[in-house]
């Protein structure tokens, strides 16, 4: 039974709990003696009431105990059944992290492990959860050595969870196999880690622990873009032979900081906060995230600078948190944060470069101007930045600006930025709205018109707007933006997207997109919406993963393109890291909708019923307007005999005068196995040109692919059969 807070375990006092595993439970509590914070390890009772093994346990706790490394959690002491450790205020080591940061933080954990294997100690049990990370970006390796004394023998292929699946994934081949172990299994490891670090994503998958030690005797970990010496470090720690890999953790230390000297990443990094809004006007808030969104996009363009897009920096908004650990959550290595007030026809703008590093000003200053004067703050706090950093434009560069807007429409554009990011009916015609006044104020403004494009698409995916009214005022608008500036990456990404999910012209896709990636800058969701909208439906799933890897380095709290990524995954294959990660995205943000909606369709499918349902029921509660939840909540209250309220909703997915979203009710009748309703539907969405009918076909694929009428649906996709 866990320990009440009060409970007294000699001079410590139990204050909560922190969790719990097979190894036993943790508590943090107080040390009475010294007044100090401590943790406290319960151990199993197999292991307290055995004498021989609590001697060897003690033993080994004596030996790390002495290593006494500042990035190994220290044990203070022993006791009957317990042991006390250092209480360390972090979070589990998770990636994906860009390349520069992910080394700075393993090279911490390879300098832990080499002290320990200097003095004769294996880990045996390296994975994330085992890695904790501080505020101040400090790395501590829990559980030194211990798991060799602590974990019950047992057969290493057994499935039960959280006996062997927990760990599976992080084991040498020859711990899988139960062989003797060295140094070197603790290489391979700890290059399971840094693949997880870079990537986000285990280097080894599956459905059950037996699948896993089958993928780590195996397969070689899926690719995905590295620097070359990064690559060949990683590859060579996780070798299946013994032999092949680095004989020390020393070795792994010294080319990794070789590494680091020679072909690290030389760009300056920086995340643009949202600046506060200090005008005492909720209404002017669309202002002050305006003006940084726009900096995010003037910075953006210069060479040598690597800038973390809106999405991610947003996420902070509110929740004041210290600098330094912001920096580290968005691997970069300078952070912008600024106000803005607002009074009549004047601003005044603060802003100011921190280093990540220290939390030291590089630059600040303060702008007391015109509103009109606006675009001139922009240019001057981006050219501030780039002498800053000390970063040269090149003279064939362009302009940051290609264009000044006039300030209403200017003020119009801002007001949609600030609602369309909301991602509801009501905010996505807010922004439809200000940006029609927009471009009627200033049709020369280009990027009003290629936001008013992704407006239409936005509308599109998720049901709200018909598809086939949706997709050619996209193109449209987006063909204006072209015209106007032909240098818009976005304006081809949108055109290749137009293309294959309205024309399904794959090649005018490829042309389009190929476009688009020839800029020196390509935004990240350029890379999202060829992996999602031209990758995929040409079943190049893996190289999907790979852009969508790209995409998420300068946008790694983007939480839609997280749920891009994990649909990446599921179609390839990859099912235990397509859950993984949507369980991750609700770790950010458990309001988000969309990964209730994938966990419900993904059980669902697999004949869980009882688990898709409790996915589902928080899906429709999330985002009651998205028709496919509903289709998969009503499909399965009627798989488990409530008809009565799945009826009810089931009438919701039937068409009346208007537009009804198709992907909706052919979710409902595959569910319910009813295929000539759901090739139905299918072909309905096919025809209305509906973005989310690739998804759905990759769903299905084991049963309506095989169905006599995949061949007439394929043609109308001009996919092969």
């Amino acid at each position: 039974m866990p320990l009440k807070p009060g409970t007294r375990l000699g001079s410590y006092e139990i204050v909560s709990l922190l969790g719990r595993g097979g190894m036993g439970e943790v508590y943090r509590a107080r040390d009475e003696r010294l007044d100090r914070e401590i943790a406290i390890k319960v151990l199993p009772e197999e292991l307290a009431t055995d004498p021989d093994r609590v001697r060897r346990f003690q033993q080994e706790a004596r030996a790390i105990a002495a290593l006494n490394h500042p990035h190994i959690c220290q044990i203070h002491d022993l006791g009957p059944g317990y042991l006390v450790l250092e209480y360390i205020d972090g979070a589990p080591l998770r990636g994906p992290f860009a390349p520069t940061e992910a080394v700075r933080l393993i090279l911490q954990v390879a300098d832990a492990i080499d002290a320990a294997h200097q003095k004769g100690i294996l880990h045996r049990d390296l994975k994330p959860a085992n890695i904790l990370v501080t505020a101040d970006g400090r790395v501590k390796v829990l559980d030194f050595g211990l798991a060799k004394v602590m974990a019950v023998e047992h057969d290493v292929t057994r499935t039960s969870e959280g006996i062997v699946a927990g760990t599976a994934a992080y084991m040498s081949p020859e711990q899988a196999e139960g062989k003797p172990l060295d140094a070197r299994s603790d290489i391979f490891s700890f290059g399971t880690v840094l693949y997880e670090l870079l990537s986000g994503t285990r280097a080894f998958g599956g459905e059950t622990a037996a699948r896993v030690v089958s993928a780590v005797l195996r397969d070689e970990p899926p690719p995905f873009s590295l620097p070359d010496p990064l690559e060949r470090i990683l590859r060579r720690c996780l070798a299946k032979q013994v032999a092949q890999r680095f004989s020390s953790m020393h070795e792994v230390k010294v080319a990794l900081e070789d590494m680091s000297k020679v072909s690290g990443d030389p760009k300056p990094s920086i995340a643009v906060l949202p600046f506060e809004n200090m005008s005492g006007d909720k209404e002017n808030e669309y202002f002050s995230d305006g003006l940084a969104e726009e900096i995010i996009n003037l910075l953006a363009k210069i060479p040598g600078l690597r800038v973390i897009a809106r999405t991610s920096a947003f996420s902070f908004k509110g929740k004041h948190e210290d600098i330094r650990k912001i920096a580290l959550a968005l691997g970069v290595t300078h952070v912008l944060e600024g106000s803005v007030r607002k009074a009549g026809s004047r601003i005044r703008v603060t802003a100011q470069l921190v280093t990540a590093a220290d939390g030291s000003h590089l630059w600040s200053e303060r702008y007391d101007r015109e509103l009109a004067d606006v675009f001139a703050v922009q240019d001057e706090i981006a050219a501030a930045i780039t002498a800053a950093f000390q970063v040269t434009l090149s003279r064939a560069s362009q302009p940051l600006r290609q264009y000044t807007p006039n300030l209403p429409a200017y003020e119009n554009y801002l007001r949609a930025l600030h609602d369309s990011q909301r991602w509801t009916p009501e905010s996505l015609a807010r922004a439809r709205a200000s940006l029609a006044r927009a471009i009627s104020l200033d049709p020369q403004f280009a990027l009003a018109h290629a936001e008013h494009g992704h407006v239409f698409h936005r509308l599109a995916i998720y049901g709200l707007m018909a598809p086939r009214e949706a997709l050619p005022l996209m193109r449209q608008e987006v063909r204006k933006a072209l015209a106007i500036d032909p240098s818009l990456p976005e304006g081809h990404a949108m055109l290749g997207t137009v293309a294959a999910m309205f024309d399904y012209d794959w090649p005018e896709a490829e042309r389009q997109f190929d476009l688009a990636l020839a800029h020196e800058a390509v935004p990240s969701h350029v890379h999202r919406y060829y992996a999602h909208y031209c990758l995929l439906p040409l079943g190049r799933a893996r190289e999907g993963i790979e852009h969508h890897d790209i995409a998420l380095k300068e946008d790694p709290l983007n939480l839609v393109a997280r749920s891009e990524r994990a649909l990446c995954l599921f179609m390839a294959g990859r099912l235990a890291d397509y859950e993984d990660e949507l369980r991750r995205i609700l770790e950010l943000d458990e309001t988000f909708w969309f990964p209730y909606f994938s966990l419900s369709q993904f059980h669902a499918v697999a004949g869980r019923f009882d688990e898709g349902l409790r996915w589902a029921e928080q899906a429709v509660r999330a985002a009651p307007w998205f028709l496919p939840a509903v289709g998969v909540l009503a499909a399965l209250l009627k798989r488990l005999g409530d008809t009565d309220r799945a009826d009810a909703l089931a009438l919701r997915l039937r068409a009346d005068d208007g537009y009804i979203d198709p992907i909706g009710p052919a979710i409902y009748h595959f569910l319910l196995g009813d295929l000539d309703a759901t090739a139905d539907w299918t072909a309905k969405a096919i025809d209305q040109r509906h973005p989310a009918v690739f998804f759905f076909l990759h769903v299905t694929a084991s049963a309506l692919r095989s169905s006599p009428r995949w061949p007439e649906l394929a043609k109308m996709m001009n996919l092969p059969e």
